[in-house]
């Protein structure tokens, strides 16, 4: 009792004190200027364009959420970003709107390209050898389920393999295609080729601070974007439910890619924000990033990535960060569903189950 007399009494005497301070007509205008500030980036400066919805400007803790046990360490530490508002695709970039692009460019991607063993090998360690020239041809990594249980999941080349003729028109292989797959996220996409697309529909590539912001809806306490519950996964998402990787379910009706918007949308009404392929952000992967932006003290304000790329584990590729895992996800390899997880892949290849969407930014770039 005596402990809230006291501390009454000493609430009393600032508010008392308070009445008598001279009033900051600039402070006050300056906070009036942020909110306006704020309050304006949340509002749609025009009509989102067809198929893009717009998302609000605002502040989340970008990084694992405190409850989730499945997260990895470069998904921490959480740290606050603002980020302004801007438009977002719906769904990832459709094998229908890659082709319209193709169409009237001309543009030929990287996985049907001849391969420069040259430039490849300045990647690669200092000796590593040339392949036979009957390897060297254009081509694509493809997903291929193994025989039996994988004990070592690190490895991955156990599922994936370079197949020749493998490019977003032949997914699966030369022997594959799209046909009736116009409304599939367009695949085999190399950074390159994403950008060049966006350079063509003037949009950009989302930062992983606004694909983040993007995914979680609002819901900064989420580990995946339709909440915490881990039993809906399979009528939200489309990701590897069995044993991965030699068995998958099919428990949400799809063993590779599904068609966009086969899931719910999130609360911004967005699709496909855990599952389906992976997506390009422009950031630069570096291992440290997270810990040199939340060391700062402060909120990093439209943060565009690391200034350059590291990757502890893998120091001879440059990488940037892609986001939102792929059907390819299990529990027991990645659990990428969710909001935080984050990947490091070299910019110059595409695989079987990476693509990407675009943003249109309103805001002095």
């Amino acid at each position: 009792m005596k402990k809230n007399i006291v501390l009454f009494a000493v609430l009393l005497f600032a508010l008392s004190n308070c009445k008598h301070q001279p009033v900051d007509e600039t402070h006050n205008r300056k906070n009036n200027n942020d909110l306006l500030e704020k309050s304006r980036l949340r509002q749609p400066p025009f009509e989102a364009p067809e198929d893009m919805v717009w998302i609000p400007g605002g502040d989340f803790m970008q990084g694992s959420v405190p409850q989730d046990k499945m997260a990895m360490m470069h998904e921490k530490p959480a740290h606050k970003v603002h980020v302004n508002g801007f438009f977002m695709d719906i769904h990832e970039v459709t094998n229908d709107q890659f082709a319209k692009f193709v169409k009237e460019t001309g543009y030929k991607t990287v996985a049907e390209r001849e391969i420069d063993w040259e430039e490849m090998k300045k990647q690669l360690p200092v000796g590593t050898p040339k392949p036979h020239d009957s390897i060297l041809q254009p081509g694509s990594l493809v997903f291929k389920k193994t025989k039996s249980s994988v004990p070592n999941l690190n490895d991955y080349s156990q599922w994936w393999e370079w197949k020749i003729g493998a490019n977003w028109k032949h997914p699966n292989g030369p022997e594959s295609d799209i046909e009736d797959k116009g409304d599939h996220p367009v695949v085999h996409i190399a950074l390159e080729d994403a950008i060049t697309y966006c350079e063509w529909a003037g949009r950009r590539l989302p930062t992983e601070a606004e694909w983040e912001f993007a995914a979680r809806g609002g819901n900064n306490d989420h580990r995946f974007f339709w909440g915490n519950d881990i039993v809906l996964l399979s009528a939200q998402a489309n990701t590897w439910e069995g044993e991965f990787p030699v068995n998958n379910t099919k428990a949400d009706g799809f063993e590779r890619r599904a068609p966009v918007m086969s899931y719910p949308k999130n609360e911004f009404g967005l699709y496909d924000m855990a599952g389906n392929v992976w997506e390009w952000t422009n950031d630069w992967y570096n291992t440290n990033y997270y810990k040199e932006l939340e060391a700062k003290g402060e909120a990093a304000v439209n943060p565009r990535g690391a200034d350059k790329a590291f990757n502890s584990s893998n120091p001879y590729v440059k990488e940037k960060v892609i986001k939102g895992g792929s059907f390819l996800c299990s529990a027991s390899y990645c659990a990428s569903y969710r909001i935080s997880a984050r990947m490091a892949t070299s910019p110059d290849s595409g695989m079987e189950h990476l693509g990407f969407r675009t943003i249109l930014a309103v805001e002095n770039e």
